[in-house]
């Protein structure tokens, strides 16, 4: 081995190799990378961490790989903390469901068994199920915690693992470094406890989940719709909706919400209706991408649609594609679904009179700011998290503990929604439901979205963002991205583009009461803003940008500027 594969990593391949726990297969596929340094750095170099949505990488062989041994320690670890934090008197169960993705039913069920072989009570879903669900689940059976098996829209070659509390939110980063500190002492996989599945079903520790807990999950997000009669006559016969699961979890339950609301015209993209590991109609089963929808556009132009509606494969994060003024099909951004759901939802319970005057709506700090300039507008207020849809979740069990905010709508700029509060986590079905049917409702009115979203912004201002982001793989990628970042933060600029820079957060130590996290923000003077942020989930680097003007057209012209100024320096360094 040269210098380039240090002497830990040499040590953990080695380990893996001479484990007598570690199948054969498994260590056929190492001796084949033996001489790849490369290869051998980018699966060894480190352990797979928790970041902002748990563990998540790509699938093989290696401590930076997710496999049959990552997964079972990563269980091991987590039953350890919560045997180490139970309640006494209180017994432990864990909620587990699983995406699509090759091999995630074979991890949930092994998953389930480890936790089972811990005396600990797993409840698994007896098929693929969304992400949101689970978070339902876990609280309505009063579980001690969930996990589900997803890596969202990443590509096939990935899968994760992604931790809940017994709030039903994602483990907030003090809890999870426990975990990981749990998981980090565990020293061979020898300790890993795994029950037989005969054993654990015969001894009440493995229970399987279906329709009971799938006719209360969907009650509970019909249950959010707010104008079921208008779907009642032709409008719910006439009002087109095309849909596109891409091969994940949303095609039962998103069918049935729209079914249950009252929509009677719902077409399915059969191509990509499946699931399906592999993705294979798609470069990427991602419904911020407007490639992803070419198959279901298609289909709408062919039906005359009025919406498109498409859900990534855990069925967390929803996409809407709607017509424009010259009745073109266009993919809304996540800021402008959030600001059409925000603005459809509180003026139509401002005309109901059933606004709370404690009523809140939650964003992150990288989230266009036309979202919370309407809710200031219905007289709410607006609350900013990290990005993470677990930071909108804390502060609804906050709000849920203190009952001082009435929790309203909580959203992020990555797609991600949620309405009601039987969740702590985002949600494609419910967000799919209520777009829908502010749709239909707007219809019913001879507008369209895209009508509506123009009378904001004639309103509120022409709010327009991007998102860049650049993908770095491996060791040398996480050293560049570091390197970005110390750029930024060490040498500030003074103004872009002549626009002089009149704010600099730095969220690494904290600011406004959030944790702190490797985030850099810059305000100009013009009101534009631009901030870097490494993904905690994926090998990539993202840059935000947002500026608001008094037309389109200067919308338009700053935001490019402004995005070619930034990423020719990041580009610079990458």
């Amino acid at each position: 081995m040269s210098q380039l594969t240090n002497d830990s990593t040499q040590a953990r391949y080695e380990t893996w190799l001479s484990d007598p726990v570690i199948d054969l297969a498994t260590k056929d596929e190492l001796r084949a990378i033996a001489g790849d340094e490369k290869e051998l750095r980018d699966r060894f170099y480190r352990e797979l961490e928790f970041g902002t949505g748990g563990l998540r990488g790509v699938m093989g062989a290696g401590t930076n790989r997710l496999n049959a041994y990552t997964v079972g320690k990563a269980t091991q670890g987590l039953a350890n903390w919560l045997l180490d934090n139970r309640v006494e008197g209180k017994g432990l169960s864990v909620v587990i469901a699983y995406d699509s993705r090759n091999n995630s039913a074979e991890f949930a069920l092994d998953t389930a068994l480890v936790l089972a072989g811990n005396g600990i009570k797993a409840y698994l879903f007896k098929e693929l199920r969304p992400t949101p669900q689970l978070s339902f689940a876990v609280r309505d059976l009063d579980a001690s915690g969930g996990i589900v098996i997803t890596a969202s829209h990443n590509p096939p070659e990935y899968n994760g693992y992604k931790a809940y509390g017994a709030d039903g939110c994602q483990l907030i980063p003090e809890d999870a470094e426990q975990v990981i500190a749990s998981i980090a002492a565990i020293d061979s996989f020898g300790a890993i406890k795994r029950a037989n599945r005969q054993s654990a079903e015969s001894e009440g520790l493995l229970v399987w989940l279906g329709e009971n807990e799938d006719r209360r999950y969907m009650e509970t997000v019909v249950g959010e719709s707010l104008n079921q009669k208008l779907l009642q006559g032709e409008l719910g016969d006439r009002f087109g909706i095309v849909f596109t699961p891409l091969h994940g979890t949303g095609n039962k339950p998103v069918r049935d919400a729209l079914s249950g609301a009252g929509f009677r015209n719902v077409l399915v993209v059969r191509e990509q209706e499946m699931p399906d590991g592999y993705f294979s109609t798609v470069k990427s089963p991602n419904p911020e991408e407007r490639e992803a929808f070419e198959l279901a556009i298609e289909l709408a132009k062919k039906e005359a649609a009025d919406i498109i509606i498409g859900t990534d494969p855990d069925a967390d994060r929803m996409g809407a594609v709607v017509k424009d003024g010259n009745g073109e099909y266009v993919v809304l951004t996540g800021n402008q679904s959030g600001a059409l759901m925000v603005h459809y939802k509180l003026s139509t319970l401002k005309e109901r009179g059933l606004l709370p005057d404690n009523g809140v709506v939650i964003k992150t700090i990288v989230t266009s700011e036309m979202g919370a300039d309407i809710a200031r507008s219905y007289g709410m207020s607006v609350e900013n998290t990290l990005t993470g849809f677990k930071y909108i979740g804390e502060k609804m069990t906050a709000y849920e503990k203190n009952k001082d905010r009435a929790f309203l709508f909580g959203y992020e700029e990555s797609y991600g929604y949620l309405s009601g509060t039987y969740a702590r986590d985002k949600d494609a079905v419910v967000a799919s439901l209520l777009i829908s049917e502010a749709a239909a409702y707007y219809s019913s009115q001879g507008k369209t979205l895209y009508d509506v979203l123009e009378e904001l912004y004639k309103q509120h201002g022409y709010y327009l963002e991007a998102l860049e982001s650049r993908t770095l793989k491996g060791f040398d990628g996480v050293q560049k991205i570091g390197a970005i970042m110390e750029d930024w933060r060490s040498n500030p600029p003074v103004d872009i583009n002549g626009v002089r820079i009149v704010s600099v957060q730095d969220y690494g130590s904290g600011l406004d009461g959030l944790r702190p996290e490797n985030v850099l923000k810059y305000g100009l003077e013009d009101g534009s803003w631009f901030c870097l942020r490494p993904s905690g989930t994926e090998p990539k680097i993202k840059i935000y940008f947002g500026v608001k003007k008094e037309s389109a057209d200067t919308s338009a012209a700053a935001l490019q500027q402004l995005r070619q100024t930034v990423m020719s320096r990041v580009d610079g360094l990458a």
